[in-house]
């Protein structure tokens, strides 16, 4: 695949700014760029880049901070999360473009909203939650790359610390990137032409992002700073639901 310069360049922007938002909050990259990246490339070829990207900046961030991540919180979310990836990956081969544009802009949608609409603080929820959410945020991990939102649902009313959840969160994402990238090897999507010496460019657009997240991290209020992101993911998701619906 040749990829145009104004292409290139489009890209390098939205992956800066969606891992400008991990550096923040330790998730939300994917959720952020795969809806953009999706005018450009097909879902199996997006998906595949971005994980590139996030074991990267989640094996930057998680590496930094890997005294304060809750190793109890791991052992509960993790073995979920691998049934859900296996499940995710199977979809993710096997399904029409037009009906995982259509998932990917529903979920967007729903995420988006529930951001906008959340409130911080809240009763903290039982272990158990973490079957559903595992399993869920595996599903969309390997889909759209997409299921950091839902561990960090799970874990913001497990883990009071903004720190330490930025880092658990982290961990999450590097080890379900980790299982990804074997499953994705081994279906052939990074056989694609073109996929991999694009993540090689685009790879630095990543580490900036990460750099200046971390050092918005310190300074600004990280929940509203992301709120305004899904603002802007709303009008990327509507695109999204009326592209797949009428490629059905």
């Amino acid at each position: 695949m040749t990829v145009p310069l104004d292409t290139v360049l489009w890209t390098g922007g939205i992956v800066t700014l969606a891992y400008t938002v991990f550096g923040l909050t330790g998730f939300g990259a994917s959720i952020t760029a795969v809806p953009l990246l999706a005018h450009f490339f097909p879902l199996r070829f997006a998906v595949p880049m971005m994980l590139v990207f996030d074991l990267c900046a989640g094996l930057l961030v998680g590496w930094k901070s890997r005294g304060e991540i809750d190793k109890a919180e791991l052992q509960r979310l993790v073995p979920f999360m691998l049934v859900g990836v296996a499940l995710g990956t199977t979809v993710l081969v096997n399904a029409p473009e037009a009906s995982l544009l259509l998932a990917l802009g529903c979920f967007v949608l729903a995420y988006a909203v529930w951001s906008i609409l959340f409130r911080p603080g809240g009763t903290p929820i039982a272990s158990i939650w973490s079957v559903p959410l595992g399993t869920l945020g595996g599903v969309f991990s390997a889909l759209f790359g997409t299921g950091g939102p839902l561990y960090a649902i799970y874990l913001t009313r497990r883990l009071p610390e903004k720190s330490v959840l930025r880092a658990t969160i982290s961990s999450v994402i590097t080890l379900s990137g980790v299982s990804r990238l074997c499953i994705f090897i081994g279906t052939g999507l990074y056989a694609q032409q073109g996929l991999l010496p694009l993540a090689v460019v685009l790879l630095p657009c990543a580490l900036l992002g990460v750099s200046i997240g971390s050092r918005l991290h310190r300074v600004l209020p990280t929940l509203r700073a992301v709120q305004a992101i899904w603002l802007l993911l709303i009008v990327g998701g509507l695109s999204l639901v009326r592209r797949g619906l009428s490629a059905m």
